[in-house]
């Protein structure tokens, strides 16, 4: 194969064209003019003019012709007058290596865009899937509890208020469902205003505890907070969304957790923020499900989340009030020994 390197100027180009046609006319010269007594010198001159000739003749329609045709392929790359003035202002001598490197980064760039919009398209239509999927499971268990009282159960003391019950719950679920959507929405748009002041973290980690104790001990699941020395106690954020993050990812471990297991949350120093990690040793997570546990309505064991009630949102929710925070949040996971949620949060400003 030829060297693509020989083609990337038009001088270059010129000279090898020039080379060839130089060769092939002298040699036409030789054999036309055999009987000539100095015919070495004559055929050398007679190639070399051809040469110059050649290469002043291909430089010329290089620039004037093709080059010309390669400019607009330049400005189809770039938007801005002032690209224009870079492409105007090049030397021909690099223009066809400036070509053939931005239209390789282009096609590169354009390829990864294709990709992130086919991913962004298909985690879409499973998002709108999701969703319907879960407005539509309360809503047709309503259907159906709403139907058996009309068919006879509504006399049926006992049965009545069985089915009213469960009509309850399935409406409080589907309103759990349609608030969290808000407030994502909301959290989204930067529409949901942070009221930041200074509290414990420590008391609203037991608060947290004292709320979920009863399901904790549902599974004889222990709840524990790890020893933190005075000066971590404190943060600067937004106590109720806060609250809402250690609600979400501590009863996300007692959903996940094993039987007689432990949920702990320990508090660690990192400059001037502190880091709270949520460490379970349930089930863990799989490697191909981590990237996305944080989408909405993504569930890893999708009949086991359905089954303790959840949106499919918390997780969602969390990642979002602490990105709302200018703060980050990660997971690390493995398989049948347990999963730690870790975020950060920002020490309050000291006071002199």
């Amino acid at each position: 194969m030829p060297n693509i390197n020989l083609f990337k100027t038009p001088r270059t180009l010129s000279v090898l064209l020039a080379t060839v046609i130089s060769i092939l006319a002298g040699f036409a010269f030789y054999l036309l003019k055999s009987s000539n007594e100095n015919l070495f010198l004559t055929t050398l001159a007679f190639t070399l003019f051809v040469f110059t000739a050649s290469f002043l003749s291909s430089l010329l329609f290089i620039n004037l012709f093709v080059i010309k045709r390669i400019k607009p392929l330049f400005k189809a790359l770039y938007v801005s007058e002032k690209d224009y003035d870079l492409i105007d202002e090049l030397d021909h001598n690099h223009l066809l290596e400036k070509l053939e490197n931005d239209i390789k980064v282009w096609a590169e760039s354009k390829t990864e865009e294709i990709d992130r919009l086919k991913q962004m398209e298909r985690y879409r239509k499973e998002f709108l899937g999701n969703v319907s999927h879960e407005l539509k499971t309360p809503i047709f268990n309503i259907q159906g509890y709403v139907l058996t009282l009309l068919d006879g159960g509504l006399e049926d003391p006992t049965v009545n208020r069985k089915y009213l019950e469960r009509t309850e719950k399935s409406i409080n679920r589907l309103i759990g469902i349609v608030e969290d959507l808000e407030l994502i929405s909301k959290l989204e748009a930067g529409e949901l205003q942070l009221n930041l002041e200074r509290f414990n973290i420590v008391e609203l980690v037991k608060e947290t505890f004292d709320s979920l104790e009863e399901r904790a001990k549902k599974r004889s699941i222990a709840l524990r907070i790890k020893d933190v020395p005075d000066k971590l106690q404190w943060v600067y954020a937004d106590k109720k969304r806060i609250q809402q993050v250690l609600y979400n990812l501590i009863i996300n471990s007692i959903n996940y957790g094993i039987d007689g297991g432990v949920t702990a949350v320990s508090i660690s120093d990192i400059g001037n923020r502190i880091q709270v990690d949520v460490n379970d040793n349930g089930i863990g997570i799989p490697s191909k499900d981590v990237p996305r546990i944080f989408e909405r309505f993504y569930r890893v064991d999708k009949s086991r989340s359905r089954e303790q009630g959840g949106t499919g949102l918390g997780l969602a929710i969390v990642k979002h009030i602490i990105e709302g925070h200018k703060q980050i949040i990660t997971v690390k996971s493995t398989p049948k020994k347990g999963t730690t949620f870790s975020f950060t949060l920002n020490k309050p400003v000291a006071k002199f």
